[in-house]
């Protein structure tokens, strides 16, 4: 069920070894630790590998955890509730190595006190970097070009599915001033790219508040809607019919975040008349199956949700395991810290 992956030098007040476990899936633990970024944890404390599916069984997680201080999870894991933390009194931090913690903890965990951080930050780049790909994309039409041709349209009717718009003076609209947001208002602002956003929650005196505009607005007169909410009860269905329906024809939209912030049938039926283009890596669906209506439309450029999932973000990601656990054992603050509110807002 797990094996042991190196005794380290991180040791308690009492001198005695800290104990770490590193549950990420086998698949994905070499992207997240390879052989430097899991010799840097293993001199934090000695660690031991389990993998996260194999922890849905009480008695495997009883013994893996047995003696375990420091938690490394990813995706996978069982829910952290009182049952389960039970079954580890050994247990004073929790690192989780990909973003969001929601389907992981609850308040059970909550009223424990014990602190956890997450790895959510690395991927910020990523999805950004393929949000901006999405739109440089959609506006110079490039998904149309490369569907006709690939399709056996001849040369001129390739060429014929309208002009394609530079981003540089481009006005696009970002709903969501997320971690991820920001790095791609930043490389679309740097492009020449008109930005405004649509975020409650932007503060007074914060460097967006001057670019921010309300939902209706936003999607009325932006040439590129590019979604970076996170997925919270209060952004459930957020863009819905009346504001996909406001976008002007030729709007180009972009999801990278989560299809549960759009009214995914009314975005598809907008998008199947041919009156905007989009971009997707996220989906009701997902798996995406072989015969889903979105794979049939010429004017949608679709991505199997692997935005935040370079090597470079993974490597990232590993990173600030190893850091914030190094922060956690030495008495310092958290970088990447979450609480009960951060989660209401975050997703």
């Amino acid at each position: 069920m797990s094996h042991h992956l190196g005794v380290g030098q991180g040791q308690r007040p009492d001198g005695s070894h800290i104990r770490i476990l590193l549950s990420v899936p086998a698949a994905e633990r070499e992207a997240f630790f390879p052989p430097p970024t899991l010799h840097a944890l293993a001199a934090l404390g000695e660690v031991t590998e389990c993998e996260p599916a194999a922890l849905h069984d009480a008695d495997r997680f009883r013994r893996a955890l047995d003696g375990v201080h420091v938690l490394v999870t990813a995706w996978g894991f069982p829910r952290l509730d009182a049952d389960r933390l039970r079954l580890a009194p050994d247990l004073r931090f929790v690192m989780h190595a990909a973003s969001s913690i929601q389907w992981l903890v609850n308040d059970d965990f909550w009223a424990t006190g014990l602190p956890v951080s997450q790895a959510g930050a690395a991927m910020a780049p990523a999805v950004a970097e393929l949000s901006l790909g999405f739109t440089l994309s959609l506006l110079r039409r490039t998904h149309r070009h490369d569907h006709a041709l690939r399709s056996g349209h001849n040369w001129a009717t390739a060429a014929g599915t309208g002009r394609a718009r530079e981003i540089s003076g481009a006005r696009i609209g970002v709903v969501g001033a997320s971690r991820t947001g920001r790095h791609y208002i930043r490389m679309a602002r740097a492009l020449g790219a008109e930005v405004r956003v649509h975020d409650p929650y932007v503060p007074p005196g914060d460097p967006l508040a001057a670019s921010t505009v309300g939902l209706r607005e936003l999607m009325e007169t932006s040439d590129v809607v590019a979604v970076h909410a996170p997925a919270t009860p209060e952004t459930h269905g957020m863009i819905g019919a009346d504001e996909i329906a406001a976008m002007r024809d030729g709007t180009r939209f972009v999801n990278t975040a989560r299809p549960s912030i759009v009214d995914m049938d009314a975005l598809f039926d907008v998008v199947a008349s041919g009156r905007i283009d989009a971009a997707l890596d996220v989906f009701d669906h997902e798996p995406l199956p072989v015969d889903d209506r979105w794979r049939g439309l010429p004017n949608v450029l679709l991505t199997p949700h692997l935005a935040g999932a370079t090597s470079d973000s993974r490597q990232r990601a590993g990173q600030i395991v190893v850091d914030e656990i190094r922060r956690h054992l030495a008495g310092e603050p958290l970088e990447h810290a979450l609480t009960r509110e951060d989660l209401a807002r975050m997703g």
